[in-house]
């Protein structure tokens, strides 16, 4: 850990906010990459970098696994930290349309550190992503597939939003009429030295019917249909492979697997949602099918 000023003390361990418009990256535009001022994990590439007008530096979107999302204790806004150390960084707001991705880190200048492309390396982010991969299920209401995976160990973030679909940046109304042929899914970044996408996926098919076709308990439409949006062929093969084992087991399984598209977040009200409210999921449960 790097030794902290009192200002950036403030901000990074006491979770505070620095002025707006003052940060010395808010008008940086140089090329490089941010990282955390903390640890030094990296967090932030420079080309994901916008100028929203708020006042501090802006990203559309992250390293992947870089950064933890916990709702605050009001249950209005959602923090993010340096997922390697804890350090606050600032804000996630997502629905404000500002970019493609729907997304803002609102981040504190104090909470980071900047390394010149000239200096850094491709190795600096590739190491921060060696480790970590990137999984979309759907299957029923996001809300509760996001509780449950996030249970898991390994896992260093889930994100409740739409994949599949016609549209871009869909919104949830635009969804739930069936127009827009979206899935509401969750995207999960995983430590694949502590937890393998097959344990996932055989999770995954443990904590919804994936019997069921449009529809997951009382929640019915074609946006809570049991699909596999997978990343890669080694995710295709596995999530396949598990279908032939159910329905080797007299599951009818109705999944479909999928190459991944563009993934859209979820407004700020679908992330986390139980966890905010201190509940828990009524229509995903653990069944053993193993």
């Amino acid at each position: 850990m790097k030794p902290l000023t009192p200002d950036e003390r403030r901000i990074i361990v006491d979770k505070g906010t620095e002025a707006p418009f003052t940060g010395k990256y808010y008008k940086h535009s140089e090329r490089g990459l941010y990282r955390c001022r903390q640890c030094g994990a990296p967090l932030y590439r420079s080309e994901d970098k916008f100028d929203a007008g708020c006042g501090w530096p802006a990203f559309d979107d992250e390293i992947a696994g870089a950064v933890r999302r916990t709702p605050d204790a009001d249950g209005r806004r959602t923090e993010i930290t340096c997922a390697r150390c804890g350090a606050h960084l600032g804000h996630v707001f997502t629905g404000e349309r500002f970019t493609d991705k729907n997304t803002r880190h609102c981040v504190n200048s104090l909470s980071l550190d900047f390394v010149p492309a000239a200096e850094s390396s491709d190795r600096t982010s590739s190491e921060a992503a060696a480790t970590t991969e990137t999984a979309i299920f759907a299957g029923g209401c996001f809300w509760g597939v996001e509780y449950l995976l996030e249970q898991q160990p390994g896992v260093l973030s889930v994100e409740a939003g739409y994949t599949g679909g016609r549209t871009d940046r869909p919104t949830y109304e635009e969804v739930c009429s069936h127009t827009t042929g979206h899935a509401e899914a969750v995207r999960v970044t995983f430590d694949t030295s502590k937890v393998s996408y097959e344990t996932l996926a055989r999770l995954f098919f443990e904590i919804h019917d994936p019997t069921q076709i449009d529809r997951q308990g009382p929640d019915i439409g074609d946006q809570y249909r049991s699909e596999i949006f997978y990343t890669s062929p080694e995710q295709r093969a596995v999530a396949e492979r598990l279908i032939a084992l159910l329905r080797s087991k007299g599951y009818r399984v109705a999944t479909r697997v999928t190459p991944a598209g563009p993934f859209w977040p979820a407004e700020t009200c679908h992330q986390d949602y139980y966890r905010r409210r201190g509940t828990l999921p009524y229509c995903h449960a653990y069944t053993r099918r193993f």
